[in-house]
């Protein structure tokens, strides 16, 4: 326990369950609004097309071009889609690309949001905003950014294919690894952090086993929401830095970026603050943070090496001197040589701490 801390409080509406996508209309229409478009990607389109069927008069259009990491040129397509229908609000029902776009959306016409995630990534709850113009990702927060109303729909997930499934949590649990060591942590957060490992830790191989079992994927999903709201409550550091420089400068797919950089990044800040990463280190063991996560990223087959997403050794060099560009907090110092010999172990996907 902290001697003193600021807990900011949960400001976003949640509604969680199995069949909760049958409430948007509901939750649409107690925001105040009577016309929406929903938001997809071109893959997710169909869905989006029976979604905005099921809201009948509410569904003022679609816009089924979301991509990865919210590009400008995208919204600018989608932005004047939205002012050509006469929706006040948009309904974003996917990963988190559509997340992004509806977010995008949002903080340049100041509309809500209603956000159904259909994976474990985690930009629902947040207030945060990553976006790629001129070939590199820009982060932001703001009130704007964060979603009014988030449905988590345990249905919804029982498509997700077993290798997003690995990789989306993978990528929700870097967002409570951070949460651990945050300056504004604290023990409401930290909480939700220690029951999201153990739930990950226990459904992914289950989900692994049988992807139907949907106790296992509620298990999932709720671990999802406390890495969510960790993400949107407390600052991130040198992980997610590394996530933007690969997604944002070499277009790398942005689950498996996280979930690959994962164990490195931890072992990286496990040597400055070892105490404060002990959760993840009980949670899946293997003497250290760094180590487990590693171990279990391997069992649960999830990618382990920077070659695997096409980044070529040559590149570690640019990716270094693009993340140290900029100073920002960490807590462990970073210089470039030190963020290369992360890299390498990561290029390499050598076991951290062998």
């Amino acid at each position: 326990m902290m001697d003193q801390f600021i807990f900011p409080g949960l400001t976003t509406r949640v509604v969680f369950g199995a069949g909760t996508l049958s409430r948007v209309a509901e939750e649409v229409r107690r925001l105040g609004h009577d016309k929406v478009m929903v938001l997809s990607t071109p893959h997710q389109r169909a869905d989006a097309e029976k979604l905005a069927e099921s809201l009948g008069d509410l569904a003022g259009g679609i816009f089924a071009g979301a991509v990865m990491h919210t590009p400008v040129e995208v919204t600018e397509t989608a932005l004047e889609a939205f002012r050509a229908s006469d929706a006040t609000a948009v309904v974003s029902l996917g990963g988190g690309s559509t997340t992004g776009l509806g977010k995008a959306i949002a903080v340049r016409t100041g509309v809500d949001q209603v956000v159904i995630p259909t994976t474990y990534a985690g930009s629902e709850m947040t207030d945060i905003l990553g976006e790629t113009a001129s070939g590199e990702k820009t982060t932001r927060r703001s009130p704007d950014i964060r979603p009014e109303t988030v449905i988590y729909d345990v249905d919804l997930t029982l498509s997700l294919p077993v290798g997003l499934t690995v990789t989306s949590a993978m990528n929700a649990i870097a967002h409570a690894m951070e949460a651990f060591y945050a300056p504004d942590r604290n023990p409401v957060i930290e909480l939700m952090c220690r029951d999201a490992m153990v739930a990950f830790r226990d459904g992914i191989p289950r989900l692994i086993e049988d992807p139907q079992d949907k106790a296992a994927r509620a298990q999932a999903l709720y671990a999802a929401w406390c890495c969510s709201t960790a993400l949107g409550t407390v600052s991130m550091a040198l992980h997610h830095k590394l996530a933007h420089v690969f997604g944002g400068s070499f277009d790398t797919p942005h689950a498996e970026t996280h979930a690959i950089l994962l164990p490195y990044t931890t072992a990286f800040n496990e040597q400055a603050v070892p105490e404060l990463l002990r959760p993840i280190a009980d949670a899946f063991g293997g003497g250290s943070a760094g180590g487990g996560l590693w171990d279990f990223a391997q069992s649960v087959g999830s990618p382990l090496s920077l070659q695997a997403i096409g980044i070529q050794e040559a590149d570690l060099d640019r990716a270094t001197a693009i993340a140290v560009k900029n100073a920002y907090a960490n807590p462990r110092p970073i210089d470039p040589g030190s963020i290369r010999e992360l890299l390498q172990a990561a290029f390499e996907g050598r076991r951290p701490g062998d």
